[in-house]
């Protein structure tokens, strides 16, 4: 008698058939075992369930977790002005307002936190709309992408500091540049790379062993090719085996994100849900609406971002409907996890770019009812 397929097999297994992904792990549950379906490109190989997967901004909840264990040792606090570490960041200046130019910032009357940087709140991030600013990310080479950072994190963090915020920290939400911020912080902080740390706090003691900033030269057969959809047609944008992320980076990527597998992030999720790595205080924070109201601003991301949604530490916060309290992040190439408010696990890895096709595919796979029994 065979065993019937779960829900969210069949999700994924329906993803498949539309042609939205070639192949992809999914694992839903309270305790859930990953599940491998598909290929790793059209016409190629099946999706191996051990494969070493870029989970790009899945990688901000592990450096927020890391934080948080610093700060319950006493050697980093949440108000800690960053000048200390990150003296490219000791006199900021902000812009009047988002699209305004360059030379009209003028300095800001607050410092950025660590809070700051682990909400998002610090004023540096992407520049959600074309204007002076942009231009000059795009120029410096600071626009978020798929692809890992072309600069070194002492020169992309200088780079980052010459800019104007696009506005006060604590007062506005910007993704994404606070956590490279953040990883370069950690890595002054305790005298090593950022990858070095979380080894030894975190990697090594959760046995998360194909987790970290590459995936080593003798693997690199468990790295899949990477897609994008153009024109409903998967276009390969990274090879398998190869690419940016295969063997030692050229220079420290302390502001840059990780590798890791299914079995790996199930681990760390199973830990970080149970209590095993932060005190119930630093967790309820972790998953806690840290945004001000005010900060929330329509232009801030995203469409329709913050319609029930706020923000903690590395993670978004379902804060009303059916899912409140459930609390996870997304990955630019198609991964995503939740934790819900009943402990059930969810993740999602697949490779292919974030657009509307995949973002279908994740709401859906949020929406996924609790298992029974």
């Amino acid at each position: 008698m065979s065993t019937p397929t779960s829900p969210a097999v069949r999700l994924l297994e329906s993803a498949i058939r539309a042609g939205t992904v070639p192949g992809g792990i999914i694992a839903h549950g309270a305790d859930p075992e990953p599940v491998a379906r598909g290929r790793v490109a059209p016409g190629g190989p099946p999706f191996p369930a051990d494969a070493i997967l870029r989970i790009q901004s899945m990688t901000k909840v592990i450096t927020a977790v890391a934080t948080l264990r610093l700060i319950e040792r006493g050697e980093l606090a949440l108000d800690a002005p960053v000048a200390q570490w990150l003296p490219e960041l000791a006199a900021p200046r902000v812009l009047p307002h988002p699209l305004a130019p360059l030379d009209a910032a003028r300095p800001s009357a607050t410092p950025i936190t660590v809070e700051h940087l682990l909400t998002c709140t610090s004023g540096l991030g992407i520049a959600t709309a074309e204007g002076p600013l942009q231009r000059a990310m795009v120029d410096a080479g600071l626009e978020a992408g798929s692809a890992p950072w072309s600069l070194g994190a002492d020169e992309w963090l200088a780079a980052l500091g010459g800019l104007p915020l696009v506005g006060e920290p604590g007062s506005v939400w910007r993704y994404h540049h606070s956590f490279g911020v953040l990883g370069v912080l950690l890595s002054r902080l305790t005298g090593r790379p950022l990858g070095e740390h979380l080894r030894a706090d975190l990697l090594d003691p959760l046995g998360m062993v194909d987790t970290g900033s590459f995936v080593p030269a003798a693997q690199a057969h468990r790295l899949p090719p990477a897609f994008r959809i153009d024109d409903g047609a998967l276009g390969e944008v990274e090879p398998a085996g190869r690419g940016p992320l295969v063997g030692p980076p050229p220079h420290d990527v302390s502001h840059g994100e990780l590798v890791s597998t299914a079995a790996d992030y199930l681990r760390f999720l199973r830990a970080l849900r149970g209590g095993e790595l932060l005190s119930a205080e630093h967790l309820a924070l972790l998953a806690s609406d840290l945004v001000p109201a005010a900060a929330k601003q329509e232009d801030s991301f995203f469409p329709g971002f913050w319609d029930g949604t706020g923000w903690g530490c590395g993670v978004a916060v379902v804060t009303g409907g059916e899912r409140q309290g459930s609390w996870g992040w997304s990955g630019g190439f198609g991964t995503d996890f939740f934790v819900a408010a009943d402990g059930t696990i969810g993740l999602l890895l697949v490779q292919v770019e974030m657009g509307t096709e995949l973002m279908g595919l994740i709401d859906e796979f949020q929406q996924l009812p609790a298992p029974r029994g």
